[in-house]
């Protein structure tokens, strides 16, 4: 096994630089939050995969919300509604227009699938950006969403997946049963399996299973000059077995999940960060994608955050929160910023009033706090490189 030096570590140094950054955020310490001006520019993921907003909500509001019924085949519902839209918007307009809170009992396909279409009339998208799902018309309807409905139906109504879920004897026949249903490929199956045992359904080792997704697989490539044979899977273990080996030898401070080390989900999100990293930092290193699309914007509303109970990390999470400083006065962003809700359409954006207001009040947040362009990461012209043992 053969590293390609500087990427190799850059996973490492990334991993300890956005943790710190998620620790700064959270003691409201003023930004800048990193001396690392890619981090300062572009949108990247935390380090640990639950620590993302959208996996806060799902955890805080759709799973562990003591307003929703804890039986499983509910839990499950909710799990799987969504994450197949990934949006909290969309779960957000779709209970506002049933009036209520979701349920098998007012899951109706009709209803759900006319308020969905209601909305992109509307033109909002009502999909996550942060990855492609399948658009086929496995269930014979011409729209996606109808479709995903459908998917939904099949699983928790018709076919009662959660008995066979609950009774999985490893994390991956959890990965397994769910890969069999269409639309599904391995890595969005592999996603719903880890939003599931974060609830109280199943309870598996993160780190008995994991699989690469497309941008884990690019950064692989990125780190490695050669594998040896060894799998993207063998590779991800390995990340995740010796990060304190690893840690130690670059001297890094890398301040862990109060305790909880990175585990597989998170050292495979990893290198999907790395990967988008090094677009930047590693300009010439080939892929097939060359540029970071998402900017960093700051949103005004801190998370007070929360994990799966089974983790016991929640006290020592409170406390953290208690101890915080006052939050940052953001001059204007919270009084124009509306409560969340669907993006418009880039095509339909300039039909709306309250979009336009909306991108008003983000360019003048922009130009009150806007800091000195920093200065592009050079590239080194040389490649390092040094031998590596995995196994």
């Amino acid at each position: 096994m053969r590293v390609r030096e500087e990427t190799f570590d850059t996973y490492w140094r990334f991993a300890t630089l956005r943790q710190e950054v998620f620790f700064n955020k959270i003691n409201n310490t003023p930004p800048p939050w990193t001396n690392d001006p890619i981090i300062n520019t572009y949108k990247f993921c935390n380090a640990y995969r639950a620590s993302d907003r959208v996996s806060q909500y799902l955890l805080k509001n759709v799973i562990y919300d003591d307003n929703r019924s804890k039986n499983e085949e509910e839990v499950l519902f909710r799990i799987l509604l969504f994450k197949i839209f990934n949006k909290i918007e969309t779960w957000e307009y779709l209970e506002e227009k049933i009036g209520n809170y979701i349920t098998l009992s007012n899951f109706d396909f009709k209803v759900y699938s006319s308020i969905l279409q209601e909305a992109m009339n509307l033109g909002y998208v009502i999909y996550t950006s942060a990855y492609m799902s399948c658009a086929s018309k496995e269930f014979g309807y011409d729209k996606k969403h109808q479709n995903h409905l459908a998917l939904i139906d099949k699983m928790v109504v018709q076919d009662r997946v959660v008995n066979r879920i609950v009774k999985a004897k490893n994390f991956e026949a959890v990965f397994q049963i769910i890969q069999e249903y269409p639309l599904l490929g391995k890595f969005m199956a592999y996603q719903l399996a880890t939003d599931i045992n974060y609830s109280e359904i199943i309870n598996f080792d993160e780190n008995s299973f994991t699989i690469a997704g497309p941008g884990a697989e690019r950064g692989i490539s990125k780190c490695f000059l050669d594998t040896d044979g060894k799998t993207y899977t063998d590779i991800i273990h390995w990340m995740t077995e010796n990060q304190e080996n690893e840690f130690q030898r670059l001297g890094l401070n890398f301040q862990s999940l109060w305790g909880r080390q990175l585990q597989a989900i998170d050292c495979q999100n990893l290198f999907c960060e790395t990967d988008k990293y090094c677009r930047a930092a590693f300009p010439d290193l080939k892929s097939n994608r060359k540029k970071i699309k998402a900017k960093f914007t700051p949103t005004p509303q801190p998370i007070d955050y929360f994990y799966p109970p089974k983790w016991g990390i929640n006290e020592k999470v409170q406390k953290t929160l208690t101890q915080r400083l006052p939050p940052l006065k953001i001059p204007d962003l919270q009084h124009n910023c509306q409560q969340l809700s669907l993006e418009l359409d880039p095509l339909l954006e300039t039909k709306s009033d309250k979009s336009d207001k909306l991108s008003k009040s983000h360019k003048q947040y922009k130009q009150e706090t806007q800091k000195k362009k920093s200065k592009n990461v050079q590239n080194s012209d040389t490649e390092k490189s040094h031998q590596l043992c995995l196994f």
